[in-house]
């Protein structure tokens, strides 16, 4: 039996765990698959010690990932400078970023949402915005916008995207005169504490999609606000964590899973049992 884990911090309440074990069994494959708490200090011993043959790779972490692959990453990986999935071989880590992916398809296929010609707004620049920037530039959206409390952060995410027409970075008190977008997605883990940033409500519009990558008690101050902005739709995290779960097992495995029987169990489950990944 092949050994598997999703390495971050905080990491006790990760949903993974539970998603994969649904993934395996639905493809008849003996595997484990734990949850493993380590912090920038600690990851790379860790991982090191782990044993395991594959790792999904979380907050705050998915930079680092990157690093200890030492340049052997995919070409989406490479463009977004960081790691979601590990995969060990005779010659060490190999790393692939599958976010962008699984946030696409879960706004394109799960929610029916047309991504072309959309105005963006990416809040934060850290690895979860990294890893969904250039999936979103590749969808077709017409311009993506980035904010952040630091601005160098931005600009670094938006010159790595190779998209000089359409990716912009922004800073945070320049939100106030960037008018309305069509799709708004929260990166950042500000509201992991309960509290969002002040956002100006003209950002959003009876047309506008509001999107936070966390999911569960972590994406609830910025969904309410979205609502309270009076946005179209508003949509937590957890079809994208399922969706960049399948694809990082279909690299493990060399099979995709079926998602929608998982996504179906775990929305059905208490938010109470339910926090950002």
């Amino acid at each position: 039996m092949k050994h598997y884990a999703v390495f971050g911090s905080p990491i006790a309440h990760s949903q993974s765990p539970r998603i994969h074990a649904a993934f395996a069994k639905q493809a008849g494959i003996a595997m484990d698959y734990v949850a493993i708490e380590a912090d920038l200090d600690h990851f790379a011993g860790a991982l090191a010690a782990s044993g395991v043959a594959g790792a999904n790779i979380t907050l705050p972490l998915k930079e680092a990932a990157f690093a200890l692959c030492n340049g052997r990453v995919s070409a989406r990986a490479q463009r977004a400078g960081a790691v979601n999935t590990l995969l060990r071989d005779a010659h060490g880590w190999r790393g692939d970023n599958t976010d962008g992916l699984g946030l696409v398809r879960d706004l394109t296929e799960r929610h029916g949402l047309d991504l072309r010609q959309r105005r963006v707004l990416l809040l934060g620049a850290g690895g979860a915005a990294r890893g969904v920037a250039p999936a979103l530039l590749d969808a077709g959206i017409h311009s993506l916008y980035v904010v952040n409390r630091s601005p160098a952060r931005a600009e670094a995410l938006v010159d790595a995207s190779g998209e000089p027409d359409r990716a912009h970075a922004r800073a945070w008190d320049a939100l106030p005169t960037m008018g309305e977008f069509d799709l708004l997605i929260n990166a950042t883990s500000a509201s992991r504490g309960g509290s969002l940033p002040a956002l100006p409500m003209a950002l959003a519009g009876p047309r506008s999609t509001a999107v936070d990558l966390s999911y569960g008690e972590a994406a609830v101050p910025f969904l309410a606000w979205a609502r309270a902005a009076g946005c179209q739709h508003a949509i937590d995290g957890l079809g994208m964590l399922v969706e960049q779960a399948a694809e990082s097992f279909a690299l493990w495995h060399g099979q995709r899973p079926e998602t929608d029987a998982v996504f179906a169990d775990l929305s059905g489950r208490s938010d109470a049992l339910r926090t950002a990944d």
